[in-house]
Order: structure tokens, then C-alpha cells, then sequence
């Protein structure tokens, strides 16, 4: 958007005697995308704006077009008039950017190489130092603010515990800006988002509980897809027996009898006995264990399925598979993926996180103290 308004690509402009100000033409900006080495080609660059639409970042100038046309329109930066929506994930990023900027701006930074258990971190800072600068700065009145603007930045993936094993605290615990804002982001990077859409209906999905090819008679788990009838299967529990064994990954030695009940809609109602927020995982003295789980998922995938949002639970876990033999279990709440904190996050976001992460699953998981 800046460079547009520097290459006076964007500018006040006339059409039937009305002035719409600081607008581009769909063509020319198509055009740019792809003199600038935004785009390899028109069908891209097209693809490319419209995704700006469906984020709400660009819109026609009179909202008669909800689709991005490559043709002789108006088009316009709702940041440019005023129409940009704010909602409270925008301002816990744009204010994260804001302080990012004002710290590496200046001299005698807080932001430093540091080293924890012999791992060098970039651009990190202490908890309680953080605190003391933003009451400096005038960022924030009080050291408890200080405190709630720390854990609103974690909890939106801005900055991080350099292990990621604590939240925010106001203490000398090291942390990180885990977002570069200064990196040069592509534009093509939106292409590479996976949609929930996708997601839900892929036959690969982590979170399908299925086997491939199941032989006639054999009780295997049956993939779930969106919008289609599936048969529920009995969850298998380990005995008493086997649980004071000590071994986590030892199961019935005889195949277990798997019951089909009658055929149910997919998306069966939660696991859980009761809703349960974030703030209750992460209040003191809460009856919560965390667990980290490594699970190395096989041909089929991983074996498990996650619903739920803001926190995440595990809904169903195959007893066959990598996440059962791992130690995951159902009404699991999920904490972190592969290092990226998640409790703020729905399950289709945490379904990107592991299809486009590597084949070993690394996940801490927040699990209630019987």
C-alpha cells in the first residue's frame, strides 16, 4: 500500500464527474504486481488481490463488486478510508508491530542475543525488564497492565518464552519476539495458507481416524469428513491393570472387541463434561498437569482428532495409533504445536499448524489431575 501511494498508482481520481480519493485501477495494479516481481503472471495477481478482498484490506470503491475484476474499476485500501476493521486481534498485532519497531529503533535496546541451556537466542529480553520499559515509555500505567499486555502479545504468537514453557510472567524469564516485523513478506505467502474448508475434507487430514484400505470385518477406525454420515466406534480403555504397569505405550495383548453403534452425524457432541476457558488452564494452582507428547505419525497420519476452540480439546483418539501410543488421551487440552502457542487458537488453525509442520509432532498438551 505505501509503495503504491509513492508510485502514485494510488491518487485521487474522476469517474462520471464524482472524485473518489485514494484509489488505484484494477488493471494497472495487476500490472504492477507483475512488473514488480510481485506475481509471475495475471491469474496469480488476480488470485493474489482477491484474497486482499476476502481479508477485508481492499474493497470497490462503491461495494458494487464483491469479487476482484481485472478491468478498468476502482478499487481502494480500506485502510485509506477509514473502513479498515479493528477487531482485537488487529490492535494486539499492530500494537506488537509498534513496540517491535520502537525497540530496535533505538540505542541501548533491551532486545539482545542471549543464551539460555546453551541455545543462542535472537531478540530477546526479560519479563521484568520488558515491564520496566513499557512504564518508562509511557506504553502502560502500572507494572499489573504491563502484565496484561505481555500475556495478550503471547497469546497471539508476538512473542514467546524462548522453550515455550511459561506464559508472561513480571520476572527475569527470558523471552523472545517470536515475529520478525521487519522481514520482507511476499505477497505469493497467501496462497500458501490452508483453508479450514480444505482441511476438514482432505482425505489425509492428521486428524482422521481411519485406517487405510480396511479389510472386510476388521474394526478399524473410519475417516471423518464434513457433512457425511459416519459409524462410531467404542473407545478403547486400558485396564487398571496395565495403567499401574508403568509402561504408558502397553495395551491389550488381545485384539479388542470394537461395538458399531448406530450411524451418527460426524462432529459428535464434545467429550467434555463442561466448557472450560483458557484463564482456568493457566490460573494458579489449577488442577492441570502439562505433558509433552512426541508423536511420529505413520502413513496414515496421526491418529487423533481435535475440536473445540480457545482451548482446543482432544475429541477422539485411535487406540491403534501414533498420538495412543505417544500417551494422548481424549478431553487433553492442547497447549503448544511444534513450539507455537495455541490455546487462543480454533482447531481448523491448530489442523494448518501440524499438515504443514514436519512428520514428527512435537505437542504439549494440558491434561486435568484425577
Amino acid at each position: 500500500r505505501l509503495r503504491l501511494h509513492d508510485g502514485k498508482l494510488i491518487k485521487d481520481r474522476r469517474f462520471h464527474l464524482r472524485t473518489y480519493p485514494n484509489c488505484f485501477v484494477a488493471k494497472e495494479l495487476t500490472a504492477w504486481l507483475i512488473e514488480h516481481k510481485e506475481a509471475p503472471d495475471r491469474e496469480t495477481a488476480i488470485r493474489l488481490l482477491q484474497k486482499l478482498m476476502d481479508h477485508y484490506i481492499i474493497h470497490h470503491v462503491c461495494d458494487e463488486h464483491s469479487d476482484y475484476k481485472d478491468a478498468k474499476l476502482l478499487y481502494r485500501f480500506r485502510k485509506d478510508d477509514g473502513t479498515f476493521p479493528l477487531s482485537k486481534d488487529v490492535k494486539v498485532f499492530l500494537r506488537g508491530q509498534s513496540l517491535y519497531e520502537k525497540l530496535v529503533s533505538v540505542e541501548e535496546s533491551i532486545l539482545k542475543v542471549r543464551e539460555e541451556n546453551s541455545v543462542k537466542y535472537q531478540r530477546t529480553f526479560l519479563g521484568s525488564e520488558m515491564i520496566d520499559w513499557l512504564i518508562q515509555e509511557g506504553e502502560v500505567e502500572n507494572r499489573q497492565e504491563a502484565v496484561e499486555l505481555g500475556r495478550a502479545l503471547l497469546e497471539h504468537g508476538i512473542i514467546q518464552h524462548v522453550s515455550n514453557r511459561h506464559h508472561f510472567f513480571d520476572s527475569d524469564i527470558l523471552y523472545h519476539f517470536w515475529v520478525n516485523f521487519r522481514r520482507r513478506r511476499r505477497l505469493t505467502e497467501l496462497l500458501n495458507e490452508n483453508s479450514s474448508r480444505a482441511l476438514s475434507e482432505s482425505p489425509d487430514s492428521p486428524f482422521c481416524l481411519r485406517k487405510l484400505n480396511p479389510e472386510p470385518g476388521n474394526t478399524s477406525f473410519l475417516s471423518v469428513q464434513t457433512n457425511k454420515e459416519i459409524k462410531v466406534v467404542s473407545a478403547v480403555r486400558r485396564s487398571s491393570i496395565t495403567s499401574l504397569s508403568g509402561n504408558p505405550n502397553t495395551y491389550f495383548s488381545a485384539p479388542p472387541t470394537l461395538v458399531f453403534p448406530p450411524v451418527a452425524e460426524c462432529n459428535p457432541k464434545s467429550v467434555l463434561k463442561r466448557p472450560v476457558t483458557t484463564e482456568e488452564l493457566l490460573s494458579p494452582g489449577a488442577p492441570y498437569v502439562k505433558k509433552t507428547l512426541t508423536i511420529v505419525g505413520d502413513a496414515v497420519g496421526w491418529g487423533f482428532v481435535v475440536r473445540g476452540g480457545r482451548p482446543c480439546h482432544i475429541q477422539a483418539v485411535d487406540p491403534g495409533g501414533p498420538a495412543a501410543a505417544a500417551g494422548m488421551k481424549v478431553c487433553q487440552f492442547v497447549f503448544s504445536v511444534n513450539g507455537v502457542y495455541v490455546l487462543h487458537l480454533d482447531y481448523q488453525t491448530i489442523s494448518s499448524l501440524i499438515m504443514t509442520g514436519p512428520r514428527t509432532l512435537v505437542m504439549e498438551v494440558m491434561e486435568a489431575i484425577e
